[in-house]
């Protein structure tokens, strides 16, 4: 593992953090109407910082693809288990999950947050499953 891999994975963290934060904001505003929501600038940074935290666990922990002796299975337990554990410290640190409201929302907001880090995972997992075929066409190919 390079440094660069390091750097790659922290920027596409934080870029795919990013992206999926504002995505949810969006779909609330949308929800509840974007004229009833209004977001303060700490909200806002609030947003952007936890949003980076939760994409590098996600991201920095897929590292462990590169690791080709472990088998498929246990390096998606390994990078989701981190992953969903920093997501869900940082949304009880900053409030995103609604711990005071009982139990039902707290699974709700697990069950959302699990089906969209599938979605990214299987997303990811397609893209590279394609550009590995692409690669090994060329290679047989000569080209």
């Amino acid at each position: 593992m390079k440094f660069t891999d390091i750097i790659e994975s922290l920027a596409l963290g934080a870029f795919v953090g990013c992206f999926i934060g504002l995505l949810v904001a969006v779909l609330i505003s949308l929800q509840a109407g974007p004229q009833n929501i209004t977001f303060s600038g700490t909200d806002i940074v609030n947003l952007f910082l936890g949003c980076i935290v939760a994409g590098w666990g996600f991201s920095l922990t897929g590292l462990i693809y590169e690791k080709e002796d472990l088998a498929l299975p246990f390096q998606i337990i390994f990078q989701m288990g981190i992953g969903m554990t920093v997501l869900f410290l940082v949304a009880i640190y900053l409030k995103w999950m609604p711990v005071d409201l009982g139990i039902g929302p707290i699974v709700i907001w697990i069950a959302i947050a699990c089906v969209f880090a599938a979605i990214f995972w299987f997303g990811f997992y397609i893209y590279y499953y394609l550009l590995a075929r692409n690669l090994n066409k060329k290679i047989v190919n000569g080209k």
